[in-house]
């Protein structure tokens, strides 16, 4: 197995220079990073299309532009995240104050997934920089253009004592885990999860989980259905439906059930043409064992639109499934793909009932004009968050911090989200020497009397 305990050993060693903890340095790594991307903009967007067959349009703004303005709301706000900040003291602390230090974990890792291997390597890479620690970034083996090409920008502008990139496959991935890095970061499918997590544990090692699930999206019978249909085609079928937070299913309420799909059917034509795979800019599935598993889907309840696929280029177009139940083979995993099997139901409560009866979801959609419907829906089910009459946008705002609960996650990034990952708020209370309050010693005479009244 490959030993990576001296590169390890080299970033924790820089780390205990003190050199990233100066906030100078840390803006200027960021600075630097922003100007790297932006000179790469092409190069990468060149580098996704080899990979995953993503537009230009998609690449850019699905990947080049969050990672930019992610890092130029981090620059913004670095300054006031990073410095001490007071607290309330206790009156049982007279003559003290308190304040919390948000201090570096020091050496952190990184394993980045493929189905958006630029934007989800950098984005946690920003905020371990901003807290200042140095990172080891294991990028996708599937997408290894983008990949390549990604070692190649972190080695122009960062020392590897300081950023580095492994590449490598699953073995390369199992020897970083057998290292004692003192923070570890990771973005993929719940059963890697798992794994990821064991292996932290025998070195107690905190863990950022990004996982995934069976992200459900209600159209309740009060929607604005063209809408609708546009923005759930839009965020189920972008990158091919390869997104841990696409709709995974949907729940039609029965009233509008017909009338929706019609509308949905028009909203895939007017986003990706007549013949999707024809399509130039429609993504392709990442990998033959991936594309195989989604096509053993396509015979579950009844096909309504698409089913069609190209298996020489490993598309498959935009597709609905009607009839669906729990007990159907695509209901039991995240499908992570262009495929979006229907339920129906006539009542709220059937709704609430059957996603509470699974794992809590990575994210939920809810597309309803009626404030008491929302207001149900959110109090009722546990989800790491989405969006009320939209889909996926949630995901780009550095203002809400974005994460799973249960099996779609643990721990939360974006914003100064990312900054707290990366980070460990370290208390500290400074006592006065001015004075001593005696009833704290056990000596003090009627001292069990004094503290009651004191409390009191």
């Amino acid at each position: 197995m490959e030993n990576y305990s001296s590169l390890l050993e080299k970033q924790k060693l820089f780390f205990h220079s003190d050199k990233t903890k100066d906030i100078k340095f840390r803006l200027d790594a960021l600075k630097a990073l922003q100007e790297s991307v932006k000179q790469n903009e092409q190069p990468l967007m060149d580098a996704l299309k080899a990979d995953l067959n993503k537009s230009e349009f998609d690449s850019y703004t699905t990947e080049i532009m969050i990672v930019l303005e992610e890092i130029k709301f981090t620059i913004k706000h670095l300054q006031s995240w990073a410095k001490p900040h007071k607290v309330k003291t206790p009156i049982t602390h007279i003559g003290s104050t308190s304040y919390i230090y948000p201090e570096p974990y020091g050496a952190a890792l990184i394993i980045a997934p493929w189905n958006y291997p630029f934007q989800l390597a950098v984005a946690p890479l920003i905020g371990a920089i901003a807290a200042g620690n140095c990172a080891v970034i294991k990028p996708s083996e599937l997408t290894p253009t983008t990949s390549a090409l990604f070692a190649r920008m972190m080695s122009d502008i960062f020392p590897e004592e300081y950023i580095a990139v492994v590449q490598g496959g699953v073995e390369t991935s199992q020897a970083l885990l057998a290292e004692k890095f003192d923070y570890i970061f990771f973005t993929g499918s719940v059963p890697v999860g798992r794994i990821i997590m064991e292996a932290a544990a025998k070195n107690l090692i905190p863990v950022t989980l990004e996982l995934g699930g069976k992200s459900p999206c209600i159209v309740h019978h009060d929607a604005n259905l063209k809408l609708a249909a546009k923005r759930i085609a839009w965020g189920k079928y972008v990158n091919a439906g390869q997104t841990c937070v696409a709709p995974d299913y949907l729940y039609l309420h029965k009233e509008i059930k017909q009338e929706f799909i019609t509308l949905f059917r028009e909203a895939i034509i007017e986003l990706y043409g007549n013949n999707p795979l024809k399509n130039p800019e429609f993504t392709r599935i990442v990998s033959v064992k991936h594309f195989e598993r989604l096509r053993s889907f396509l015979d579950n309840g009844e096909l309504t639109i698409g089913g069609n696929y190209n298996s020489d280029n490993l598309m498959i177009e935009p597709t609905v499934l009607l009839n669906i139940n729990w007990e159907d083979p695509i209901m039991q995993d995240e499908i992570f793909g262009p495929i979006l099997p229907v339920m129906e139901y006539s009542q709220l409560d059937e709704v609430i009932s059957g996603i509470d009866h699974h794992p809590k979801p990575l994210a939920l959609y809810l597309f309803t004009e009626s404030d008491n419907v929302q207001e149900r829906v959110l109090e009722s089910i546990a989800f790491g968050g989405g969006c009320i009459n939209d889909t996926v946008y949630h995901l780009g705002s550095p203002h809400l911090p974005f994460g799973g609960v249960g099996s779609s996650g643990i721990g939360a990034y974006h914003g100064k989200g990312s900054f707290d990952t990366f980070s460990h708020e370290k208390s500290i209370l400074k006592q006065s020497t001015r004075f001593d309050l005696p009833f704290r010693y056990p000596n003090v005479k009627d001292g069990l009397k004094k503290v009651k009244k004191f409390i009191k």
